[in-house]
């Protein structure tokens, strides 16, 4: 089942089968568990099925990914490619900022292409440099990519650009964050003209540097903003705590212990602010796993997939996993830091609550971080409750052990190899030392 499943309060009253879908695509999306469209589909797809170009804003967990990826599959299904196509080279291509977005673009994009005889290709950096590109060299029609390992392989000519006549840019205003838009840009200009391409681009914000971007590289799109409620998570139950610094800590400790979460995600703004939570976590008998921008791409999926399996209850996070991870049945969210930027925070606080559930997002404002909270509260458009902090909830917990630094190397007399190099470097520099190279005495120099 793909990640925008079905939810009462969540759907439109279109059904896909009403829609005029290849057969074979629809048969993908049956056997994916969509039947009816979420609004931002319903809004989008009779225009993209016709071939229209969108500008599409709709928040996080929106089904906006199914919304792209079967106008994708529709539009090389339904006509026939560029003259100056090639066997084997592309036809569609979906820009993602992160490694993960792209990974989960392209697990959607199989399962609903599954039938429909295209080859889908995920490309970005950080592992599998020779297995991504054998697979570019094998041929595929669809690439799902984020943008710099792509650049790579197209300067090698490990592929053409020629025959792209759909491209997607997912989390547009994420682009721009991640300074990835002189990327994107340089993919842009050597695709097919604007009108020879279906052109879909999707944000949660629409600022005007989205807007133009769209419109220099993607001819005249269509507007579409689903968006009819605050820019803010409808269904979660956001709130607020006051603690000082020092006692962050006892209050995330006694929140977990008192909701017992099945899944829950710890935001810190910092990787070293991160790691500490984590051994705190783990000091009390807390499960908890930590990804962040520098751990390895693999190490990364497999926490991913171990935390989805439920094998820990709690994963810590930096702002890498606030948008692009979708990780369903995600119950509480935790701002252990408060984000320095508004749309962070909503980014964050999305990552519960997601296809018309319930979730918690609880957020801690000490001393530190409480200078954003106005920004933030003017950009969801309302006051974040408050929550009493009581008593119990501040009751002392075990807090971790230093991390022990590393042992320094040991000679074989038991000294350690940095005095060993230290006083080799001081008998070099005695060595290269004039005779009588006495310090002047203060007050006066050396006499002869």
């Amino acid at each position: 089942m793909l990640n925008t499943m079905t939810d009462a309060i969540h759907l439109s009253e279109t059904r896909f089968r009403d829609l005029p879908l290849d057969p074979s695509l629809l048969r993908g999306i049956e056997e994916s568990g969509l039947e009816r469209c979420t609004p931002i589909q319903a809004q989008v797809l009779p225009h993209t099925l016709a071939g229209e170009s969108v500008i599409g804003q709709a928040r996080t967990g929106s089904g906006k990914t199914a919304c792209f990826m079967i106008s994708v599959i529709q539009h090389l299904l339904t006509r026939p490619p560029l003259s100056q196509h090639r066997e084997g080279q592309p036809r569609a291509l979906v820009l993602t900022p992160t490694r993960e977005l792209a990974l989960q673009v392209h697990r959607d994009a199989e399962a609903l292409g599954r039938h429909s005889g295209l080859r889908f290709a995920v490309i970005y950096g950080g592992t599998g440099y020779e297995r991504q590109r054998r697979t570019l060299e094998a041929g595929c029609e669809v690439i799902v990519a984020t943008p710099g390992r792509l650049i790579d392989y197209y300067r090698q000519k490990v592929f053409s650009l020629r025959g792209i006549q759909a491209v997607v840019l997912d989390e547009a205003d994420r682009m721009f964050d991640l300074g990835f838009i002189k990327d994107v840009r340089y993919l842009l200009r050597r695709l097919p003209d604007a009108e020879q391409r279906l052109n879909l681009l999707f944000s949660a914000t629409i600022s005007l540097r989205v807007q133009e971007l769209a419109y220099e590289h993607m001819g005249a799109p269509r507007l579409i903003q689903a968006e009819s409620e605050p820019v803010s998570v409808a269904h979660v139950r956001q709130r607020l705590y006051y603690p000082a610094k020092e006692d962050k800590p006892a209050l995330l400790v006694n929140l977990l212990r008192r909701f017992e979460p099945r899944r829950a995600i710890v935001f810190v703004n910092t990787k070293r602010g991160a790691e500490f939570v984590e051994r705190l976590l783990q000091a009390n008998g807390i499960g908890a796993a930590l990804i962040s921008g520098d751990v390895p791409q693999r190490k990364r999926q497999r926490l991913i997939f171990r935390f989805e399996k439920g094998e820990f209850p709690v994963l810590v996070a930096t702002d890498v996993a606030a948008r692009g991870l979708h990780i369903p049945q995600v119950s509480h969210v935790f701002n252990y830091d408060l984000p320095q930027d508004a749309e962070d925070y909503v980014h964050r606080v999305g990552r519960t609550a997601r296809a018309g559930e319930e979730g918690d997002a609880i957020s801690f404002a000490c001393e530190e971080t409480v200078y954003s909270l106005p920004e933030i509260e003017a950009y969801i458009a309302m006051k974040i409750p408050v929550a009493t902090l009581e008593e119990d909830l501040l009751t002392p917990v075990e807090r971790p052990a230093r991390r022990s630094h590393k042992r320094r190397p040991q000679g074989r007399d038991g000294s350690s190899m940095a005095r060993r190099r230290e006083g080799k470097r001081s008998s070099r520099s005695r060595r290269r030392a004039p005779a009588g190279n006495d310090r002047p005495k203060e007050g006066g120099g050396r006499h002869g």
